[in-house]
């Protein structure tokens, strides 16, 4: 290269680092300028990073809507999450698809766990997969109760708030604005959604919505009070004190019972579905270990009683997981499925099934009918008794096609013990050396030639079969006495083999198992009833907090005291629907008739100090003993929270280990009892003949 080239060269090397520093000097004098500064500082925390969690979740969410198996998950958190988040479709995206993706990362490894430990027994490993879908709801529900419990928290704190702004301005609107500014709190965006409605042109057509959506019954009850407040204006108790802010005295308590009792059932329950769960993944394991250390088990657990055994202990442990789940209830978000169009409706439209179901339901009128109407009431169900008579028999249908696959899976294992089981004569408790192993399979290979010759020949004798085990070469140097075993060995397992079919008596033990499975949908309510009477006293001392609030209040009437209790009823929502429609009609008759359609006694003292107030005394006068007794009440109402965690807790308890006791008794212990009891038997009964 010449001397004129690289000079080139670097006259334009050197112009490139020239343009570049004046072009780095004059951009740095620009940023340097303030309103570049400004604008900057404008920008800055507004951006995420490539990587963000926030974004990961927002695409993760739309991945998820868009696959259908995940797609079920999403909905159904969501229908949860939106009611807390109340409108704001970025943090509900963001909270679902958080939660399924941690859900996740749980139950991967517990898939792959149970792939290595249940590889060698694939029903059973299907089995446990199939669990793991109720798992992932179990995980998800408690996700969201979490967040529910964590809502009724950040109440606390607002409330606490609420009562200084209350001090300060001395208007519910203007205090409910002040607490609403403080973003740091989710449950801020509930009092800017009260205060929205307390500022509207229809305050109580705008309240009766927000009871629909609202969280829990807490902030129905502020809403509500708020709103009375504002109408009616605020006055001092007898004691000096506002009325309106001892009323969220009140609420706030019951606020901390309700923590409380919540802390102490999750405490009780945080593991209880789990241990249910977790006997399933231990069969294969117990069963392995048993076979090693004791042989003469083997034949147990690879045949038709160790099969039956795992099909006992798998619905066992189905039950009880569906048991502990629907006991443990905190009274958090709603948790029912979405009841527009389920799958049962889907159904019932169809024609034949449509014709078929209403042909089983009991006509109107009938006491069957009138009983079912009933249960369905107490346990607070939201079918209707069409989709009742669907769930039931979709019950019978899945159970009778389960029974037929069993029946026919036992028959299959009985095949393949005989065909693949060594042949040879040894007791259970001893075990054969590997030679001796070698020429048990070689026996059995031999025998099978015979059943795949006569197993399609009913008619054939063990006389025929004798003449042809003589003629074997395998068998030679037989004696006679060996000979006639051979043969008649041989003839016994080609009777079974003949008669290994599915049978006229497991078609109706099948249909009988059906007919179990039909009463499992009423039972389950019955489940629901009695859960829900443990609940009795607690509702009704809610029921006292609630009167107690309004009593004060001026141109509260009993009407309006039915309204508010029937708004955050659950148990007895039906029979006070009932009165509050009625009322008009004639108030001390509709409340006697509510009377007389409770059974609690102490639903049935509150009524009758309702009928007291529409006749004879002012409201204030006829529940004064609530205010009196005011302390006496909160203590009972703490003691009562103990005996139903409790009793809950002793029940839960009961159904959560049954599945591990009967995993260790009847899948390890009693096997092993009773076949070395049979094989000692089978010994001592040989000894005696060697004698």
């Amino acid at each position: 290269m010449s001397n004129d080239m690289i000079l080139l060269f670097i006259k334009i090397f050197g112009a490139l680092f020239a343009g570049i520093v004046i072009a780095y000097l004059t951009l740095n004098k620009f940023m340097n300028k303030k309103s570049t500064k400004y604008v900057a500082s404008l920008v800055e925390g507004t951006k995420s990073s490539k990587y963000s969690m926030e974004i990961f979740y927002q695409k993760l969410y739309v991945f998820l809507v868009q696959i259908p198996v995940f797609r079920r998950y999403v909905l159904k958190i969501r229908r949860r999450l939106e009611i807390i988040n109340l409108e704001d479709e970025y943090a509900t995206r963001r909270q679902a698809a958080s939660m399924i993706f941690k859900a996740f990362l749980i139950i991967f490894p517990v898939t792959i766990m149970v792939i290595l430990l249940t590889k060698s027994n694939t029903m059973l490993m299907g089995t446990i997969l199939i669990f793991e879908v109720f798992l992932i709801e179990t995980l998800l529900s408690g996700m969201v109760d979490k967040k529910d419990n964590q809502l009724l928290r950040e109440q606390i704190e607002m409330f606490s708030e609420m009562r200084h702004a209350y001090h300060e301005f001395n208007l519910v609107e203007e205090a409910v604005y002040e607490v609403a500014q403080n973003d740091e709190l989710e449950v801020s965006r509930q009092a800017e959604k009260i205060y929205e409605i307390l500022i509207s042109d229809d305050p109580e057509m705008e309240l009766e919505k927000y009871y629909d959506v609202a969280p829990n019954s807490f902030l129905k009850e502020f809403a509500g009070v708020s709103y009375l407040t504002k109408e009616f204006g605020d006055r001092k108790d007898k004691d000096g004190a506002s009325l309106y802010l001892k009323n969220l005295n009140n609420i706030t308590q019951e606020m901390q019972i309700e923590i409380l009792k919540r802390d102490k059932l999750d405490y009780v329950f945080q593991s209880l579905s789990w241990i249910a769960v977790l006997p399933v993944l231990f069969i294969e394991m117990i069963k392995n270990w048993c076979v090693d250390q004791f042989s003469f088990t083997k034949s147990f657990y690879d045949g038709i009683g160790g099969f039956l055994m795992q099909i006992a202990l798998i619905i066992i442990t189905y039950a009880c997981y569906m048991l502990v789940r629907k006991l443990k209830d905190n009274g958090s978000v709603n948790t029912e499925r979405d009841m527009q169009n389920p799958w049962e409706q889907k159904l019932y439209k169809k024609k034949l099934i449509h014709k078929f179901i209403n042909m089983i339901i009991p006509k109107k009128g009938t006491k069957d009918y009138r009983l079912k109407i009933q249960l369905m009431k107490d346990s607070a169900t939201k079918l209707k008794i069409e989709w009742l008579y669907v769930d039931r028999c979709m019950y019978a249908v899945v159970a009778f096609i389960i029974a037929i696959i069993i029946f026919a899976q036992v028959h299959t294992l009985q095949l393949k013990y005989i065909y693949e089981q060594p042949a040879a004569d040894y007791n259970l408790l001893g075990s054969m050396s590997q030679k001796d192993e070698v020429k048990a399979i070689a026996k059995t290979k031999n025998r099978n030639i015979y059943m795949e010759k006569y197993k399609n020949e009913p008619g054939v004798t063990k006389d025929t079969l004798l003449k042809e085990v003589k003629k074997d070469e395998f068998y030679s140097g037989y004696t006679d006495e060996e000979y006639d075993e051979e043969a008649q060995a041989i003839y016994d397992n080609l009777l079974t083999v003949q008669n290994e079919y599915l049978k006229a008596f497991e078609i109706l033990v099948s249909f009988g198992i059906a007919g179990v499975a039909y009463f499992i949908p009423i039972w389950l309510l019955m489940f629901q009833k009695i859960m829900r009477q443990m609940e009795m006293e607690n509702e009704v001392m809610q029921f006292q907090t609630i009167i107690l609030m309004l009593m004060k209040i001026e141109r509260v009437n009993v009407e309006m005291i039915l309204e508010w209790i029937e708004r955050y009823s659950n148990i007895f929502r039906e029979p006070i629907s009932k009165c509050v429609n009625n009322f008009e009609a004639g108030g001390w008759e509709a409340l006697e008739e509510l009377k007389n359609d409770v059974s609690f006694p102490q639903m049935i003292r509150i009524v009758e100090s309702l009928q007291s107030a529409v006749e004879k005394i002012p409201i204030r006068q006829a529940f004064d003993e609530l205010d009196t007794e005011r302390a006496y009440y909160q203590e009972k109402r703490k003691e009562s929270n103990e005996r139903l965690i409790s009793r809950k807790s002793l029940i839960g308890k009961v159904i959560g280990f049954a599945p591990m006791v009967c995993l260790f008794v009847g899948y390890l212990i009693l096997p092993l009892c009773v076949i070395g009891m049979i094989s000692m038997s089978e010994a001592f009964s040989d000894m005696s003949t060697m004698v």
